[in-house]
């Protein structure tokens, strides 16, 4: 046969089979488009899901990046006052790791808390005077003193914490929830994501995107972040000389397009950009609706604190989150780096109080007066804690420090079926090790998605031959913080 003839066989061969492909998939990549379709409109993206009964609707995550002393803010131990500038017994440190920066340090003497702590509430709850708008809401609040972990580093705990494994490449926690229960909003993306950082710029936190990423699921899921300049979206104002009816029919135009390809090559990751210029499009519209805080009551904005009209500050994303609940988003995540004093604890840790105290509080008391707390979860805490001896020298004073501790830290959680006026959990006497129910992230990780009605041993996504889930092959429930 002549080699041209052969060259055209084959080449038809190719076509009929590529198209044969497309069309056997064809059935399951429209189930996967109408489900999509679904779940903007406030359906489960997966029809199976809720596993059970949901507490909880959406979560208000404020992620304190650096990690939080719980030795000077929430985990009070009048031992560490009795034992300050003596060397931390053997038997409690134990030879443990510790990071670069303490691994060789001789000396660990006990570092007393550097402020003082007060009962709170009907609940008794120890809480630092830094924080005194939170220790208001003490009776709100779940306290889980007994959390660990194995990562002693900033970027792989947070990962962890966002995605069950250290390493990046993993979907985050609001991907999975997204992926799994949709959203109840077409208007705004069901997984939205903002930062901030103390004013000072006293370390330097970074915001990798793989914490809010979608890992192997399809990029529709990933974490949509608002920016702190400009438009809270990129390329969210039409150019100039674009009218509104212009930029419509040229989505219209481009969607065509997309159409054509999608139904040639049968890729969802086409069919997420389909979706995505539509999103923006309706965002046009509802996102300046959304940051316009013009019809917020001045006691709401006050009560938030002075920086809450400071685009990209902590108090403005916490009345951003609570805006975002109200329009249905299933999943906020706000970061806010500062916590990393390593040599300025004497002087930072009070700042950061100051900057994050009275937005954290009136988050939790406005989604209260609104109905909404019920059923949404608010959570607060680090990718660690900080050890309870001293990083540097004793007679240092300006320059005390506490090092990365992941052995026993505490987070605390609101709202959306968890026990409030609670305290779960217990470290020894100096804060070092949990010696009462550990809470493992695994464990922190089933619990949410447990509330939020998931069976987190149910929702999976096959890749590259396994399944995989966000608690990986391990997390329990911790019942005990169930309302």
């Amino acid at each position: 046969m002549h080699p041209a003839i052969e060259q055209q066989l084959i080449a038809t061969r190719r076509a009929f089979l590529g198209r044969g492909v497309v069309g056997v998939g064809g059935a399951a990549l429209a189930s996967l488009i109408a489900r999509d379709a679904k779940a903007e409109n406030g359906a489960p993206a997966i029809p199976s899901l809720p596993h059970f009964p949901a507490k909880a609707k959406r979560v208000i995550y404020l992620l304190q990046n650096g990690a939080p002393s719980h030795i000077d803010l929430f985990d009070y131990k009048p031992t560490l006052s009795k034992w300050h500038g003596q060397q931390i017994p053997e038997e409690i440190q134990g030879g443990k790791r510790l990071s670069t920066m303490t691994q060789g340090q001789k000396e660990r003497p006990v570092l007393a808390p550097i402020t003082k702590f007060s009962q709170h509430g009907e609940s008794g709850a120890w809480v630092s005077n830094f924080t005194p708008r939170i220790a208001s809401i003490a009776d709100q609040l779940c306290f889980v003193k007994s959390m660990h972990t194995e990562q002693v580093n900033h970027a792989p705990a947070i990962t962890f914490f966002m995605t069950g494994d250290e390493r990046p490449g993993r979907p985050s926690m609001g991907a999975w929830l997204t992926y799994g229960l949709g959203s109840d909003t077409d208007e705004i993306p069901g997984f939205v994501v903002m930062t901030s950082r103390d004013k000072e710029a006293s370390c330097g936190q970074i915001f990798y995107d793989y914490y809010w990423g979608n890992g192997f699921l399809p990029s529709k899921f990933q974490g949509v972040k608002f920016r702190s300049a400009g438009d809270p979206v990129l390329y969210l104002s039409n150019p100039k000389g674009m009218s509104h009816q212009m930029r419509r029919g040229l989505l219209d135009s481009v969607a065509k397009l997309n159409e054509i390809k999608l139904a040639e090559f049968g890729d969802d990751e086409i069919a997420t950009r389909i979706a995505q210029y539509e999103m923006a499009y309706r965002m046009q519209t509802s996102v300046p609706e959304l940051a316009d805080l013009s019809s917020e009551p001045e006691h709401i904005l006050k009560m938030y604190g002075p920086d809450v009209e400071r685009r990209g500050s902590f108090a403005y994303n916490c009345l951003m989150a609570r805006r975002l609940a109200e329009r249905g988003v299933r999943f906020v995540q706000l970061m806010h780096a500062g916590w990393d004093q390593h040599r300025n604890l004497n002087t930072q840790l009070k700042i950061q109080c100051e900057d994050t105290d009275a937005p954290s509080a009136a988050l939790v008391w406005d989604l209260q007066q609104r109905g909404l707390l019920e059923d949404t979860l608010v959570i607060w805490g680090g990718e660690f804690g900080r050890t309870p001896f001293l990083q540097g020298t004793i007679t240092d004073t300006k320059q005390w420090g506490r090092d990365h501790h992941p052995y026993a830290f505490t987070i605390w959680m609101a709202g959306g079926g968890i026990k409030p006026g609670f305290s779960y959990g217990a470290s020894d006497e100096f804060g070092h090790n949990v010696v009462q129910d550990p809470v493992h992230v695994h464990d922190f990780q089933a619990t949410i998605m447990h509330l939020l009605g998931i069976d987190h041993e149910q929702l999976t996504y096959k890749f590259q031959g396994r399944r995989f889930r966000l608690t990986d092959i391990h997390g329990k429930v911790v019942d005990q913080i169930l309302a």
